[in-house]
């Protein structure tokens, strides 16, 4: 594996930590969040088409990630907003991390890997993490433990492709910038199809305060697609699950007192992320 993937995986995990912090940014602003999951996503696709345009190849292939992006960002991309909204940035960024547990759950259940001693450690430091983050005391009044769910919910969808998006680029004429516009597209569509059935109003508010968290997302996915090309799931993820880190340091510099980021909230980041890591060095 090349040093290439370990830089592109840790400057995914960074704007994406960015990108929590900008969404609820553009939540102070008044913006729906259904809304705003949308226009995020049709900003992220924006910044991945010159990328997909440089870069050339087929498209002849582009299928598979269509079909990856109705999981994400179509469905995660939604949850993920909704818990920014109910849980805030920090706390949702820490739940996000746990990702690399779930994809050994996927790995070990419906692939048939192995379970080592390394892994069930590694879960047990983000499981850990995870109890220092329901037990916290003194949370914000905008916490609420059905954005927690709802983080949850889309840190399952995010490990289910992550797995499918490296299982498609071990053999692909497609190039990494046309399979992240393809899963950004296809994740668009599932959310416009929510918001039209939802009869959801699409405000000018939502789609100019999500602008900022749209770059931000289109470029963590360009990084996040160049890596998965060039490593290993196994060594990716626990890369990117540093988001946790960044979201929850990111939201004390820039949200401050609003977040109450706590010595509890930081050892629960750190636990998960030292989970993820042993988890992708075991793997």
């Amino acid at each position: 594996m090349s040093l290439d993937a370990v830089l592109l995986a840790l400057a995914s995990a960074f704007l994406f930590g960015a990108m929590t912090v900008a969404i609820r940014l553009a939540l102070r602003r008044g913006a729906g969040a259904e809304p705003g999951a949308l226009a995020t996503v049709l900003t992220a696709v924006a910044v991945t088409v010159p990328f997909a345009l440089a870069q050339g190849g087929t498209v002849a292939g582009v299928w598979p990630f269509l079909l990856a992006g109705l999981l994400g960002p179509g469905l995660s991309q939604l949850f993920f907003t909704l818990a920014v909204r109910e849980a805030g940035p920090s706390r949702t960024s820490v739940v996000v991390g746990t990702a690399p547990l779930f994809s050994v759950v996927i790995a070990v259940v419906l692939l048939g890997e192995p379970l080592q001693a390394g892994l069930v450690a590694g879960a047990l430091l983000i499981v850990g993490g995870g109890a220092l983050l329901v037990s916290e005391r003194g949370r914000p009044a905008h916490v609420r433990v059905a954005g927690l769910v709802l983080a949850l919910a889309a840190t399952v969808v995010f490990a289910t492709r992550d797995n499918l998006v490296r299982w498609l680029a071990v053999d692909t004429d497609v190039s990494p910038g046309a399979a992240a516009t393809a899963t950004l597209t296809a994740g668009a569509v599932v959310i416009a199809g929510y918001l039209v059935l939802a009869r959801a109003p699409i405000g000018r508010r939502s789609v100019s305060a999500f602008v900022p968290a749209g770059v931000l997302f289109g470029l963590s996915y360009v990084c996040l697609f160049e890596a998965y090309y060039r490593g290993p799931v196994t060594v990716v993820s626990p890369l990117v699950a540093t988001e946790s880190l960044w979201g929850v340091a990111l939201s004390a510099l820039v949200l401050a007192r609003s977040e109450r980021v706590g010595a509890r909230l930081v050892a629960g980041a750190c636990l998960v992320v030292a989970g993820g890591v042993l988890i992708g060095a075991f793997r």
